[in-house]
C-alpha cells in the first residue's frame, strides 16, 4: 500500500529533499517530472533528504506528457493540488495508490493542465489576502499526504 506524490518541475532542492524524506518515512512513492530546477545529485537535495534517499521509491519522468502517457489512463486516481482547486483536500476520500500532483514552487501546475482536470483539483484553505499566494511546497505535500494516510488508518506506519 502506498500513496504517490508527484512533483511537476520542482525548482528548489531542499523542498524536494524534505518531500523525499517524508515519502521514505511513510512508504510513499515519489515521482519527479522534468525539467527539474536542479540535478538529482545536487548536494543540497541530498542534505535535505539526509540518509533517507536509499529508502525512497523514486520514479523520474521526462515530462508531464510522458507521465500522463504512463499513468493518465491507469486505474490510479489523480488529484491536482492547486490554490485554484475546486474542493478542499479534506473533502476527498483518499484511497491506496492515489496520486497527488504538485506544481513548481513559483508557478504551480500548468494552467492548461488544471483546466483539463478541473474535477480532480483540491486545495488547502488559507488566508484570503491575495499577497499570500501559497504555502511552502514541502508543507503542502505533508498536509495532504498525512490527511490521506490518516483517512486510511496510517497503513504500515506505527
Amino acid at each position: 500500500m502506498s500513496m504517490h506524490i508527484v512533483l511537476v518541475e520542482p525548482e528548489i532542492p531542499p523542498n524536494t529533499g524534505n518531500i523525499a524524506r517524508s515519502c521514505a518515512a511513510t512508504g510513499s512513492v515519489l515521482h519527479l517530472v522534468k525539467p527539474l530546477g536542479f540535478s538529482i545529485d545536487d548536494r543540497s537535495l541530498k542534505r535535505a533528504g539526509l540518509d533517507y534517499w536509499p529508502y525512497v521509491t523514486l520514479e523520474v519522468h521526462e515530462s508531464l506528457d510522458r507521465f500522463m502517457e504512463k499513468y493518465g489512463k491507469s486505474d490510479r486516481r489523480m488529484f491536482l493540488a492547486t490554490t485554484k482547486g475546486g474542493r478542499l483536500y479534506t473533502d476527498v476520500r483518499f484511497r491506496d495508490e492515489d496520486m497527488i500532483l504538485f506544481g513548481r514552487e513559483t508557478a504551480g501546475l500548468p494552467r492548461s493542465f488544471i483546466a483539463e482536470h478541473r474535477e480532480e483539483t483540491v486545495r488547502i484553505p488559507m488566508s484570503a489576502d491575495t499577497r499570500l499566494r501559497s504555502l511552502n511546497l514541502a508543507n503542502s505535500v505533508n498536509i495532504i499526504l498525512f490527511e490521506a494516510l490518516r483517512q486510511q488508518g496510517f497503513p504500515g506506519l506505527k
